[in-house]
């Protein structure tokens, strides 16, 4: 695959101190990773996942919804990083100040190398306690679900569900990640899902330049500075190759 990136592009690159880059579901699609209405296959077909991951629905049926994200979990053990995952921990050590805030609960991210990023929506491959929220390492896998070892309240998987606020710290750390960066890119993300889909207007308003990388237009296609058509794991490393040399002339 062959891509001609804009000029402009690759100085406003070339000059960035700060890179903020939000990351969705189409990076990890890539790996294989279905989408989280596109995984209902099988025996969980005749269930919509909104009426699934709430805390109403585990209330009433917290066997049928640790059981649901047990077999979630195995599609995302399935899965490895891509060449996406790997540009961008890669580009950690190109920028003098580089942040990653993911609305994926996969993980891959972390397993291609990331340090710097923040998981918006939790990770699935964490467990919590329901009651505490404390995260719990060492349980007994076999009950559905397990206790939790500390106050045998019910163990849960740590994402955020329908109905529950994003952590806060997290969202203010993210929206000054935004307000302060250079360039800002979406990558693989609709732009609709709020509040991290208005983390591209923080940026665009405080003047910094906006990229989106995504197979289809959006609705930020039209606002963003360059809105670059084509998979991630295809278009970040050629945008890398690109420009390196210029980085290393700085």
């Amino acid at each position: 695959m062959s891509i001609s990136f804009p000029a402009k592009l690759t100085e406003r690159l070339a000059a960035a101190e700060s890179v903020c880059v939000l990351t969705g579901s189409g990076v990890s699609a890539e790996s294989g990773v279905p989408t989280f209405r596109d995984a209902q296959t099988g025996l969980w077909a005749k269930f919509e996942p909104e009426a699934l991951a709430t805390m109403e629905a585990f209330q009433r049926n917290p066997s049928m919804i640790w059981d649901w994200y047990e077999w979630r979990r195995k599609l995302v053990r399935q899965a490895k990083p891509n060449a996406a995952h790997y540009a961008l921990a890669n580009m950690e050590s190109l920028f003098p100040r580089f942040s990653l805030i993911t609305q994926n609960v996969d993980g891959l991210h972390q397993a291609a190398g990331s340090q710097k990023m923040i998981e918006f929506h939790g990770n699935i491959m964490r467990t919590i306690c329901a009651d505490e929220g404390c995260v719990i390492e060492d349980y007994d896998a076999s009950q559905s679900p397990p206790p939790c070892p500390r106050c045998a309240a019910y163990l849960r998987p740590d994402v955020v569900w329908f109905g529950e606020a994003i952590d806060q710290g997290s969202l203010d750390k993210a929206i000054a990640l935004a307000d302060e960066c250079d360039v800002f890119f979406a990558i693989g993300t609709s732009a609709q899902v709020q509040p991290a889909a208005g983390l591209a207007e923080v940026a665009m308003q405080a003047g910094a330049c906006v990229v989106e990388i995504n197979p289809q237009r959006t609705v930020l296609s039209k606002r963003a500075n360059f809105a670059l058509h084509g998979a991630a794991g295809e278009v970040l490393p050629l945008l890398i190759e690109t420009l390196t040399p210029a980085l290393s002339r700085n």
